[in-house]
């Protein structure tokens, strides 16, 4: 692994690194990386992979870029059950992901029935209305803590469904289950994302 990504995760044990294609380019390849005694050695890809249609970047909720840098991977959720060991919430089309700018809530999870939640639902993701794309997908811990309102919102690791996305990155869904598998939070998994 680049001396760069173990120098910037100094407590990670586990790295996910997503480098894309060229300035600005909506593919990238994604590999994943442990710490061992030895070293780092890589455990999964190199895995095709979509980022943002923007490219990769300074993300925001008025582009669709992936944001660039270093996040942690501390929650996963899906539509779907999952092996991981990563604290996991089966979502329904009760949970949603809030982007309301104007939120107290803005860039978190919330459960609410559609028609009665507290803050503007058009502004939201309906996690459960999503599709296959979320199966499974994990959270990238951008813009948390502290949450900045207009920074941009609700950015995972999902199951690719061919396309360029909104800011998130995606693949395979067989890869992303293999991936859930092996992420340990003991080991504190972060997120490398490149241009």
């Amino acid at each position: 692994m680049p001396r760069k990504a173990s120098g910037a995760t100094p407590s990670a044990g586990q790295v996910v690194r997503v480098v894309a294609d060229r300035a600005g380019a909506a593919t990238a390849v994604l590999t994943t990386w442990e710490r061992t005694g030895a070293g780092w050695i890589r455990a999964h890809g190199p895995i095709p992979a979509y980022v943002g249609k923007n490219g990769v970047g300074q993300a925001s909720e008025s582009t669709s870029r992936t944001p660039a840098g270093v996040w942690p991977l501390t929650e996963a959720f899906g539509t779907e059950p999952a092996r991981t060991r990563l604290p996991y919430r089966t979502v329904t089309t009760s949970d949603w992901w809030v982007s309301d700018v104007r939120s107290p809530y803005y860039n978190t999870h919330y459960s609410c029935a559609p028609g009665t939640c507290p803050f503007d639902e058009a502004a939201g993701e309906n996690l459960g209305e999503a599709g296959p794309v979320y199966a499974h997908a994990v959270v990238i811990d951008y813009n948390r803590t502290p949450v900045v309102p207009g920074a941009g919102s609700a950015f995972f690791l999902h199951v690719t469904n061919g396309q360029p996305t909104a800011g998130c990155v995606a693949i395979p869904g067989a890869d992303l289950a293999a991936i859930l598998r092996w992420l340990d939070p003991a080991r504190h998994p972060v997120i490398e994302i490149s241009g």
